[in-house]
């Protein structure tokens, strides 16, 4: 065997625990103070403080928004609504695509179905299909955008995980399963799921990402939560004309979502397991 199969066949390192703690710890400390914020915010989010677009001082941290609102106070208020939402649409997504796309590689023809009607529902254009369901949905609001990101992400994340339990369908352990007469929900429960947590979890960080990113596009474009909510998305659209007066209106709410979403991916990919089982075809 020669140097470079021998690298190459080497195992992964596990990290310990105190690595994964350190790369969780970011995603779940934000988490909680964004959970946490409306509680200590020093002012209330819809009164007034300082002039418009004033700087950063003694009565506001990181000054006063287009109406002399605390930027830090609603800052800390708006992640709540954020945060949850996107955790929603995350669970739901991953839960729905893990179910079918096991579902799918176990019986053909379902397969063949769901396959189908993914590449139908991925043409459709994200920003189109926001735009359509909030229209569509009685009183549009947040709970239109968190059903357009639940419809518009599961056949991306179904078709992830179709194609990650394909190989596995056709394992030993798959098979003998099939022969003992076992029922469709033991077989992709007990024998596929256990083998594809890595993707689970990595598919739940990834969509957690897009959950925050069309959340936020929906608040951007004022479709969803509406002024004077505390939004972070609003915020940056609201302040976005007086950026050179006080940056930080635009700044502080962009750096939270952008932080967010990297360190719950982060902590997502780093809570999955480095090595699974290798599945053994049958000749």
């Amino acid at each position: 065997m020669s140097a470079a199969t021998a690298l190459t066949q080497r195992p992964r390192p596990i990290p310990g625990r105190l690595g994964t703690l350190r790369r969780t710890a970011p995603g779940t400390l934000l988490v909680l103070l964004a959970l946490c914020g409306p509680a200590l915010a020093p002012h209330t989010i819809d009164t007034p403080v300082t002039a418009p677009y004033a700087p950063p001082g003694q009565g506001a941290l990181l000054g006063g928004d287009q109406l002399g609102r605390d930027v830090l106070s609603r800052l800390l208020d708006g992640g709540t609504a954020l945060i949850g939402s996107a955790l929603l649409v995350a669970t739901v997504v991953t839960l729905t695509a893990t179910l079918t796309g096991c579902v799918a590689v176990l019986r053909p023809a379902i397969g063949r179905a769901v396959e189908r009607t993914a590449d139908v529902a991925i043409l459709l254009p994200s920003v189109l299909g926001i735009m359509l369901i909030a229209l569509a949905w009685p009183g549009g609001g947040r709970g239109a955008v968190v059903v357009a990101a639940m419809v518009l992400g599961t056949p991306y994340a179904v078709r992830i995980v179709a194609g990650a339990a394909a190989p596995l369908a056709n394992s030993g352990y798959v098979e003998a399963a099939v022969t003992r007469g076992e029922n469709l929900a033991y077989i992709a429960l007990r024998e596929l799921l256990p083998n594809l947590r890595a993707t689970v979890l990595a598919l739940f960080g990834l969509r957690f990402v897009e959950g925050i990113y069309v959340i936020s596009m929906a608040g951007f474009l004022q479709i969803g939560p509406q002024p004077p909510a505390a939004d972070w998305a609003l915020m940056v659209r609201e302040n976005a004309p007086g950026i050179l007066l006080n940056p930080w209106a635009v700044l502080a709410p962009s750096l939270a979502i952008a932080v967010l979403a990297i360190s719950v991916n982060l902590a997502a990919v780093s809570l999955a397991p480095h090595s699974v089982p290798k599945a053994v075809t049958t000749a």
